[in-house]
């Protein structure tokens, strides 16, 4: 046995070896001790090599054991997901009649007036912002952004929650007032005023939900969420327009599970159709860009009912079964303790989070994140390891954190492993 063998680094070639025999095995039989999570995580028949594109580009496959994030490509769609995305593809329809039948499907679905499937959550963003300036002024979609300056145009947000995700926003001609504490909100109100934005995950600010939501509307303005990020729970994709939101944006790529360049717009019906109006394929509209594609629209309302369909617990029950394959892994790294993170917002999942003291250890988890990063499979960890203060007061410079819940079958061993053997063996 080789000294790679002995640190159990894998080849490609045997990894893929194994990991094929690995997925049969997990396609044949559910994953013991997971219950109603384990058909959650079935895998496909695996596909032509022929229609491989990946390999054919030269682009490599990672694992993902950091989360849903964009650069990483999200979430990857469950079989029946994928299934309903090649289903759609096989016949042409009119795209305004499956904009409006989706829609019509996913409010019901998700006990709100109205949907509109977007590009994602940023293009939700937009759209949202072009229906409350449309609906306080009566504005057309092609007098958005040009004549928006000359219109009623400002959007109240607390400075805490000013994001990059402000040019979703922008790009429809507004201004931004910021305001940091609750007279200042109040004050803030003009006759100019058609929107509020609530970022729904900020762990700062001043204001509550409820008591932003509750002001506004004593001023006859609409509210937007940002909640991008924001489920699990499942029950979040009906909570906060429960609450009285007016617009509420997902992602569709993320805890969805549907197409990464989806998302959703919900809320009141009069404001959903003016963001529809805005969208594609209106060709004199800020949404013209954003398109959505039949195959897109349709995953998401399939992703949507892919998702009704699962459980909270038995979700979590898989994550954490993951958790503790690598926990057992790594259990015998000297200075090591192993804990369990739970966001209380985005990402409300579990996250594990190993932390040493990198002198004993030999490394930093910062190189152990780039040593995983350049082996093979590559393994990609969540970027808050090895950083202070950006996953909760666990997460510190002498931590790594692991994602699992967008893990696939057999990978929680290959990550354990992996790590493990890079924290025993800090020298290449």
């Amino acid at each position: 046995m080789s000294s790679s063998d002995e640190r159990g680094l894998f080849t490609r070639r045997s990894f893929l070896r194994w990991s094929q025999s690995a997925m049969a095995l997990l396609g044949a039989a559910p994953i013991v001790g997971v219950g109603t999570a384990s058909k959650a995580f079935a895998l496909p028949a695996a596909s032509n090599s022929a229609d491989d594109y990946y390999a054919k580009l030269g682009v490599e496959t990672i694992i993902n054991a950091a989360g849903t994030y964009t650069y990483l490509t999200a979430a990857l769609m469950p079989p029946q997901v994928q299934r309903a995305v090649a289903q759609a593809a096989l016949h042409p329809v009119r795209l305004k009649d499956l904009q409006q039948a989706s829609g019509e499907y996913i409010a019901r679905k998700l006990r709100c007036e109205g949907a509109v499937v977007t590009s994602g959550a940023s293009a939700a963003l937009t759209l949202a912002t072009a229906a409350c300036i449309a609906s306080a002024n009566g504005t057309k979609p092609d007098q958005i952004p040009e004549n928006v300056d000359r219109m009623k145009h400002e959007v109240i947000v607390q400075k805490a929650h000013r994001y990059e995700y402000d040019h979703a926003m922008l790009i429809c001609g507004v201004r931004i007032v910021e305001v940091v504490t609750l007279d200042d909100y109040k004050r803030a109100f003009t006759p100019n005023t058609i929107m509020t934005n609530f970022f729904n995950s900020s762990e700062s600010g001043e204001i509550d939900r409820k008591t932003w939501l509750d002001v506004a509307h004593q001023h006859n303005v609409p509210c937007h969420m940002d909640a991008a990020a924001d489920m699990p729970p499942i029950e979040n994709l009906w909570k906060y327009t429960g609450m009285g939101y007016d617009l509420v944006c997902f992602s569709g790529g993320k805890g969805i599970r549907g197409p990464q360049n989806a998302g959703l717009l919900l809320g009141k019906k009069h404001l959903t159709d003016l963001a529809a109006a805005n969208n594609n394929p209106n060709s004199d509209a800020v949404g013209r860009g954003m398109k959505v594609a039949k195959e897109q629209i349709v995953g998401m309302v399939a992703a949507v009912d892919w998702l009704l369909e699962q459980n909270d617990d038995a979700l979590e029950a898989e994550y954490m079964r993951r958790v503790d394959i690598i926990k057992q892994a790594v259990k015998d790294v000297p200075t090591l303790t192993a804990s369990v993170n739970i966001p209380e917002v985005a990402n409300h999942v579990p996250h594990l989070m190993l932390t040493y003291d990198p002198k004993v250890v030999g490394i930093s988890p910062k190189q152990v994140q780039e040593r995983l990063r350049q082996q093979r499979p590559s393994i990609e960890l969540n970027p808050a390891t090895g950083s202070s203060g950006r996953f909760g007061t666990l997460s510190t410079e002498n931590t790594i954190v692991i994602g699992t819940w967008m893990l696939q079958p057999g990978e929680a061993e290959i990550v354990g492993q992996q790590v493990r053997a890079v924290l025993l063996h800090p020298k290449p």
